[in-house]
């Protein structure tokens, strides 16, 4: 009897910890003014930035994240997509990784974590970057724009909208006569914008526990 009383308590005591943490995965609600006066979303700048080589790969269209804790398998799927791979959706990423399990990816996945879930679902190679210096930021986002890569970034978006945590999404290119990124933020509140390369830099030189956030290369 106390064993099946204690199970209850542990059932509720998880019911409890998923509606809690739901909860707080809802949208968050950064105002679209200030959305737009922290990047650039200029309608014919948007418009230049998918004809990038590798934003055009993506047909103008990003899948959303289903909830907030699902940013990295909803960039993989969209990145996947843009390859021409499967798997193209949040679920089919995760299958078989045993992570996320319940719905939401409590607290979490990490630039490692999701590293191991591409790892598990494409051929190419997949190749953990952090700890870069500017100059080799500036590197690999030049290349962003080569159609045979793929880079997924690991950034805090408090450096950028002042507010807000960890966060993925996937690079789609480099207008560099501007010096702006284009990201395809997959936060539907958010929409792709482009921001300045220092900007973003900033927010991926940022600590996730004990280790720098970074990008993550598929190639």
């Amino acid at each position: 009897m106390r064993i099946l009383k204690f199970a209850g308590i542990a059932s509720v005591g998880i019911l409890i910890a998923l509606g809690l943490t739901a909860y707080l995965l809802l949208p968050g609600e950064v105002p679209i003014e200030k959305i737009d006066s922290s990047v650039v979303r200029t309608p014919n700048l948007i418009e230049r930035a998918w004809h990038l080589p590798v934003a055009a790969t993506f047909g103008q269209h990003v899948a959303g994240q289903s909830n907030l804790s699902k940013c990295g398998p909803s960039s993989l799927a969209n990145v996947f997509r843009s390859l021409a791979e499967r798997p193209v959706t949040e679920d089919a990423v995760l299958a078989g990784t045993g992570m996320c399990w319940s719905g939401y990816c409590i607290p979490g996945l990490t630039l490692d974590e999701l590293a191991g879930v591409a790892i598990a679902n494409t051929s190419p190679k997949v190749t953990v970057l952090r700890d870069l210096t500017p100059e080799q930021f500036l590197n690999h986002i030049r290349r962003s724009n080569d159609p045979s890569r793929r880079y997924v970034v690991n950034f805090r978006r408090k450096e950028i909208f002042d507010a807000g945590g960890g966060h993925f999404s996937p690079i789609a290119g480099y207008l560099e006569d501007l010096d702006l990124v284009f990201v395809l933020d997959v936060n539907d509140h958010f929409q792709p914008w482009l921001v300045e390369r220092s900007r973003l830099y900033s927010a991926v030189n940022t600590l996730d526990g004990n280790k720098k956030r970074g990008l993550l290369l598929i190639e």
